[in-house]
């Protein structure tokens, strides 16, 4: 069994283990060992995932801001805690934004603001009028000291 047949069965029954393995052949450039097939797998995967988490983030600093701007009669009580949600996933988001992920989230501001939207409605029993389209810029959103 060559080592590219050891490593494609090994993925399927120690991921961890194939991983190891798979860094090792990279660092010390044995290409042709490799499992291309799942290292291909591996990498999209990994891509959709950092991809789904910033959205979500930024869908959270909509949401909020959204809250905070609009949502008057409660913010006495809540923009404290709107402005501290706030902090927290620009913080989160920014720790590992690249610029992959930001032309990603500009790409995809609009369809993110639907859902944060959808959301916003929902919460309030659809009793703020907020904006049909982003009125934040991707710049606005991402920046810690800014609030409308």
């Amino acid at each position: 069994m060559t080592q590219v047949n050891e490593l494609y069965s090994l993925y399927e029954i120690d991921n961890e283990k194939w991983l190891e393995k798979t860094l090792k052949l990279l660092k010390e450039k044995q290409l042709e060992s490799l499992d291309i097939e799942h290292l291909i797998e591996e990498l999209e995967e990994l891509s959709r995932r950092d991809k789904k988490t910033v959205e979500r983030f930024l869908e959270q600093i909509i949401r909020h801001l959204l809250l905070l701007q609009y949502w008057t009669s409660e913010q006495e009580y809540n923009s404290n805690h709107w402005r501290a949600e706030i902090m927290s996933f620009r913080t989160q988001i920014n720790e590992d934004i690249t610029q992959n992920l930001l032309n990603h989230l500009q790409d995809n501001k609009e369809k993110i603001y639907e859902k944060a939207l959808k959301y916003v409605k929902q919460k309030t029993g659809m009793l703020i009028d907020c904006p049909e389209d982003c009125p934040y810029s991707l710049e606005q959103l991402l920046n810690q000291n800014w609030l409308p």
